[in-house]
């Protein structure tokens, strides 16, 4: 299992208002997948769940998923909260940035300084709702922008003007910009990843398209993440990996789908429209609508080269709480050539 770097993170952050929420773990070494470690507080009289979440990394659907029978408005004092702080890392390249929407997290793999370990930092994220979906597929972070003006398109202009709530052409930076301090332009059009005003929404599916992240957090990444970092956006409701010779599984819940519009209209802000674009390749596959399909070809991905039982009544176990919280449902199989010679 990875180490916490926590220490490392509150240095970074020490002179913000409000602590940064991401975790830092070393990275484990090919062939081991699990980091963190499923940890517990005590609620203080003032918390919200929402306080709690901020506090350790974590975003709304993931304290709320993992605390089904504790008030989120009103924790209590004393009341004790689970924080789901392990995770099985995404399959596929560690690298760059890697957002797996049906998570509502963001992996971001920095490439390590001479001498020192590699280390892999998670953070919450708001995602696109089902009416504008969050497009899957490959791209790059292509301009970077501070104070950004947001310039909402004339879709979402009618939609606050049909709850009642107009908006003008251009909203200039400020406290009542929607897109917060910062904003990294993909190349996918009209995709952001930004900050926000509200940071109450994040780990929610509220967003035209983009991902919003807390202030704390975009303010982190906007100075470190270069131009040119890779992005990968995934949906993998269920992810299976390894920890030493057991098999664990981490369940979340799947993401209702609906047709995407040919072409988006999200949070887009003139000011980080680049000169030219990186190209990006956007996934065509069926959305992941049953989980126990999604299961199944994890569990392909995760023995391909390591045969493994898998325990099934924990896995159904799993997938019916699928309250993001990781656990073993596996082993290695042991001298696996000889038990197929033999049998």
């Amino acid at each position: 299992m990875g180490t916490t770097r926590q220490f490392v993170t509150a240095l970074l952050f020490a002179a913000l208002p409000i602590c940064a929420t991401a975790e830092v773990y070393d990275l484990p070494p090919e062939g081991n997948d699990v980091v963190g470690a499923l940890t517990t507080i005590t609620a203080r009289a003032e918390d919200t769940l929402l306080d709690i979440a901020r506090r350790h990394g974590l975003g709304y659907e993931d304290i709320v998923r993992a605390n089904p029978d504790v008030d989120t408005w009103l924790p209590g004092e004393g009341t004790s909260v689970t924080l789901p702080t392990r995770y099985v890392l995404p399959h596929g390249p560690r690298e760059g940035v890697v957002l797996n929407l049906a998570e509502y997290r963001m992996y971001y793999y920095p490439v390590p300084e001479a001498g020192e370990p590699a280390v892999v930092m998670t953070y919450p994220i708001s995602i696109g709702r089902m009416d504008w979906e969050t497009p899957l597929g490959r791209t790059s972070i292509i301009s970077k922008v501070r104070n950004p003006a947001w310039y909402p398109p004339e879709s979402i202009r009618a939609e606050h003007a049909a709850d009642g709530d107009p908006l003008p052409r251009i909203v200039p930076a400020g406290p009542q910009n929607p897109l917060g301090e910062y904003a990294m332009r993909l190349g996918l059009p009209g995709y952001l990843i930004h900050g926000t005003n509200r940071p109450s929404g994040v780990g929610m599916r509220v967003t035209h398209g983009c991902i919003r992240m807390f202030p704390e957090d975009i303010d982190y990444l906007f100075g470190n993440v270069g131009l040119n970092t890779g992005v990968r956006i995934i949906n993998e409701p269920v992810k299976i990996g390894w920890n030493g010779d057991e098999l664990v599984i981490e369940v979340h819940r799947t993401l209702e789908m609906s047709p995407a519009p040919a072409t988006a209209e999200s949070d887009v802000s003139e000011d980080a429209i680049a000169d030219s674009e990186a190209p990006a390749v956007v996934d065509s596959a069926p959305p992941v609508r049953d989980a126990m399909t999604a299961l199944t070809a994890q569990f392909v991905l995760a023995t391909n080269e390591r045969p493994a039982e898998l325990d099934w009544d924990i896995a159904e176990q799993l997938l019916e709480r699928a309250d993001g919280i990781p656990a073993i449902a596996g082993r290695k199989i042991k001298d696996a050539a000889t038990s197929a010679a033999s049998e």
